[in-house]
């Protein structure tokens, strides 16, 4: 008899662990979603802040490409400036050279 009580005993814990096991199964998937729930409102949070750092560096990026090219273009013009008033410079000096040379024979010339 004591034998027979043990084993019913025993299949009463097991309906009731299987039963316990059950709902505890049920409250953590339960739970899971409602943990996971505020987690992922952080995680698109997150996400579009990364996004809107993303389009302003790429805002910032092509304000910068902008500003090297204007940059770039006023540089090739200041040396294709320097590079005209060097040539007029050796021209001038050119003239100056053989206005001088001519002035000089123009005075040999001259009777003292």
């Amino acid at each position: 008899e004591l034998w027979v009580s043990l084993e019913e005993h025993q299949d009463a814990l097991e309906l009731i662990m299987s039963k316990y096991r059950k709902q505890m199964l049920q409250l953590l998937q339960g739970r899971k979603g409602e943990d996971a729930e505020p987690v992922l409102k952080i995680h698109q949070a997150n996400s579009l802040e990364i996004e809107s750092h993303i389009d302003r560096i790429c805002e910032m990026g092509e304000v910068m490409r902008k500003a090297i090219q204007f940059n770039d273009d006023q540089f090739f013009k200041v040396q294709e400036k320097l590079a005209q008033l060097e040539l007029e410079n050796k021209e001038l000096r050119e003239l100056l050279s053989i206005s001088k040379e001519s002035f000089e024979v123009g005075r040999e010339d001259l009777p003292d």
